[in-house]
């Protein structure tokens, strides 16, 4: 039986530490971490930890290098909470077209007897626009930029998306109707608004700029619901006072974004529903016993992707460094030991590779021998023997 320890999304206030005081069920050799924010860079990973699943997109607060040297499976949910956050973006369209957080605070100011007669006076001054017609630039078109770009298009706005690392398999979620930009800068200089959904990586870091801000038309509303970093808040902040940026809405504050009018922060509750909440569980246990079970791979952040169907008695899976002559060392081992192979496969990602290889014949004496000659490999991180119920 496999020991998954799971740990609480919600913490008490101030809590951001991989304390066991707040774990669900408790183990010293725990097999898996299903995890969502607590913060794992200060902890020591045990041994026998093979797999951590986080319930949400981003493993920042998942410390890759160690996960990695300790054998351990990293993975997130991606696409979990993008429906949550596609309907935040939305939302705030609408609230930005039409000036509602103003509109909420003047009438919350002016609730005297002639409150009636005076907002039907000063009314005006909150005059908005429709999003029918306006341009959006959606910066990212992975599962929640997608999202976006769809439903900007029912709301009759004009889409404008960009993303040089688009997939194959991203492209036919985006409805045909969304205008494929070259360049950043042909994506920005016609919208109304722009929203970025990116991942955090070098490439992006400061994606949005002095310099992208620049080719965007005076007035743009700018959102940033993909991850702190991305904007650079200092060339904002210099746009929204050269009145260039009208206003800008992020997830993520720093103290500079801080009592700006012209500035919204909401407390990082892009994904925070409780649909998503549940989706992103449920698909991190989902791919924690996936790999528990079978040892396959798919979209794990330090493991290549590796499929196979699991059709013999036993399995065994080698994660180690992708090196030459690997494979026939571990080969060599099971020929030794007289086994024959029925399946094998084998998949890189940058410096670690992963190995499965099926056998049918292989007797209970063998198992801990064969397992203790296949680490003693160099270069080997970890081996696991699967066995077929």
């Amino acid at each position: 039986m496999y020991q998954i320890k799971t740990y609480n999304a919600i913490a008490p206030a101030g809590l951001n530490t991989f304390s066991a005081d707040y774990a669900l069920n408790q183990s010293d050799q725990p097999d898996a971490y299903l995890i969502r924010s607590v913060n794992l860079h200060h902890e020591t990973l045990p041994t026998s930890l093979k797999v951590i699943a986080r319930a949400g997109a981003g493993v920042n607060n998942i410390p890759l290098d160690q996960a990695t040297a300790n054998g351990t499976a990293v993975f997130s949910t991606p696409g979990s909470n993008a429906n949550a956050v596609k309907e935040l973006i939305i939302g705030l369209l609408i609230v930005a077209s039409r000036h509602l957080m103003a509109a909420a605070s003047y009438s919350a100011k002016h609730t005297e007897a002639d409150v009636s007669q005076r907002t039907e006076h000063d009314k005006t001054q909150f005059n908005g626009s429709e999003l029918t017609g306006k341009t959006l630039a959606v910066i990212g078109l992975g599962h929640v930029g997608s999202l976006v770009a769809n439903a900007a298009l029912n709301l009759g706005m004009n889409v404008i998306g960009y993303d040089p690392y688009l997939s194959a398999d991203a492209a036919w979620n985006i409805a045909k109707q969304v205008q494929r930009a070259a360049t950043l800068t042909d994506a920005v200089k016609h919208a109304d608004f722009v929203t970025v959904h990116v991942p955090k990586n070098p490439d992006t870091l400061n994606l949005l700029n002095a310099e992208a801000f620049a080719a965007m038309p005076a007035g743009v509303q700018l959102f940033n619901y993909s991850r702190l970093g991305i904007v650079d808040n200092t060339a904002a902040l210099a746009a929204i006072a050269a009145h260039h940026i009208a206003h800008y809405y992020t997830d993520f504050g720093e103290p500079q974004l801080a009592d700006n009018p012209d500035v919204t922060v909401t407390p990082h509750i892009g994904g925070s529903t409780l649909e998503a909440e549940v989706n992103g569980a449920t698909q991190a246990a989902r791919t924690i016993m996936t790999y528990l079970e079978t040892g396959n791979v798919h979209a794990a952040i330090n493991l290549p992707d590796l499929n196979v169907p699991f059709n013999a008695a036993y399995r065994f899976t080698i994660i180690h460094q992708n090196v030459p002559n690997m494979v026939s060392q571990i080969t060599a081992k099971l020929a030794a030991a007289n086994l024959n192979i029925t399946t094998m496969a084998n998949a890189a990602k940058h410096q670690t590779a992963y190995t499965i290889i099926d056998v049918d014949d292989l007797q209970q004496p063998q198992h801990a021998q064969l397992i203790d000659e296949l680490t003693k490999i160099p270069a080997v991180i970890r081996v696991r023997l699967l066995q077929q119920d």
